[in-house]
């Protein structure tokens, strides 16, 4: 990470936007307003903000419809049965594979169990799933009803992972010590990239070594990694992974999901899977003949044909990305981060009413801190709020604050300081 002597003062911040060579994209983006004035949006964990081209994307397609109707699959700029593909270079970038390894399909939990249906395959041995506790509520109930399927006990089966006494974070050395001591009766090591509420990234490849060093496998929810983190999915030999795209990647409430599967696997007939239409061979798809025989890679895992409009939405924000490239993101989203950290660790002081609880490392978060406020709680994001300032909310006592670096500002994170030097001298 690049070195800087941060300044809480105005001028620091416009000089930092003024040589940010991503300065532009914030540009390409709508943002909302509160009380009439356009926010300071902190909340890309939770969704993304539109980019102005998405509407021009979708009617492309709507026009497609409307002029070819169901010609529009073989015929047309970006015919729809092949349509997939499109995205492959982006998200094989973002994640960190090759594009035959991953595919854009349904949504994340649809995904995480189709997945789960090929690599939790529970023995009288082994069947114990490792996660961490407190996992996003969509993992939890995955995996319990996952374990039911199979006629366990979640109780016995799935191990929670909990940090040390006095921590807010897991230690990768106690990740690692668990794996091994459950050895003999690990089947998966199935947890987030990155944990939504502190803010953490796990070492995936260690975990994923350990994993198969103990005879199992490993899976990842990367809803608030992709797009985020650095991810090298493919050289660190993660097994499965999924991720939603409208947090970080901005492509609209409840969008499409995608997932990797390692080139391992590709071609692995013993794995069990749901299969669908659209994952049997597409050279011989309109044959319609009995017996499935899955495509090569991630997209033997497609079911139904794949949902255009969420598509050239995606697409919208992927090409943003393209644009950009994950490295100067990432480099960008260190700094601001690292800005935002030390204005509120300067601002709070040795007053004891915020803690920091996302790891203080770059490589251990994104750009997402978690703030646990001791005083004031709930009427402190409130006040926030008030002043414009757009973060997110987690009883008991958490704000998430997210410094997006495709569309956020280091004035964004100066003029959040001074309200939020204004609002914990109010209610703190």
């Amino acid at each position: 990470m690049e070195k800087i002597s941060y300044q809480y003062s105005e001028d620091f911040a416009r000089e930092m936007d003024a040589k940010d060579p991503l300065r532009s994209f914030r540009s390409k983006f709508y943002f909302p307003k509160v009380e009439g004035n356009e926010a300071i949006y902190f909340c890309g964990n939770s969704l993304g903000l539109q980019p102005k081209t998405t509407q021009s994307y979708i009617q492309r397609e709507l026009d497609n419809w409307a002029n070819l109707a169901v010609d529009g699959h073989f015929y047309g700029e970006d015919a729809w049965y092949h349509v997939r593909k499109k995205s492959k270079p982006a998200l094989a970038t973002i994640v960190g594979a090759h594009e035959h390894e991953v595919v854009a399909m349904n949504n994340l939990s649809s995904n995480l169990h189709f997945l789960m249906v090929s690599f939790y395959r529970p023995t009288q041995e082994r069947y114990k799933i490792i996660t961490e506790a407190g996992a996003f509520p969509s993992d939890m109930y995955m995996l319990e009803s996952q374990v039911k399927f199979h006629g366990l006990d979640p109780d016995t089966a799935i191990i929670e992972l909990v940090p040390r006494t006095g921590e807010y974070t897991l230690r990768t050395e106690d990740i690692l010590r668990v794996i091994a001591e459950n050895k003999d009766h690990l089947a998966l090591v199935m947890m987030a990239g990155l944990q939504y509420y502190t803010g953490q990234v796990f070492d995936m490849e260690a975990i994923s070594q350990a994993a198969h060093q103990a005879g199992a496998l490993a899976g990842f929810d990367l809803a608030h990694a992709a797009g985020n983190v650095s991810l090298k999915l493919h050289d660190w030999d993660v097994d499965f992974a999924t991720w939603c795209s409208y947090k970080y990647m901005n492509s609209g409430p409840g969008n499409i999901s995608g997932i990797f599967v390692h080139e391992r696997h590709a071609e692995n007939h013993e794995l069990p899977r749901f299969a669908g239409w659209w994952g049997h061979d597409e050279g011989e798809r309109f044959r319609m003949e009995k017996g499935f025989k899955p495509m090569y890679g991630a997209d033997g895992w497609q079911l139904a044909n794949s949902n255009v409009l969420a598509l050239a939405a995606h697409q919208a924000s992927l090409d943003i990305f393209e644009e950009a490239g994950m490295e100067a993101l990432r480099k960008k989203s260190e700094l601001l981060t690292g800005f935002l950290e030390f204005l509120i660790e300067k601002i709070s002081g040795e007053s004891g009413v915020i803690e920091i609880i996302t790891p203080k490392k770059p490589n251990e978060r994104g750009c997402q801190l978690s703030l646990l406020i001791h005083k004031g709680g709930k009427d402190v994001f409130d006040e926030f709020y008030k002043h414009g300032v757009v973060g997110d909310w987690r009883n008991p006592n958490v704000i998430r604050l997210a410094p997006t670096p495709l569309y956020n500002s280091f004035l964004d994170v100066y003029r959040f300081a001074k309200i939020l030097e204004q609002s914990l001298q109010k209610f703190a």
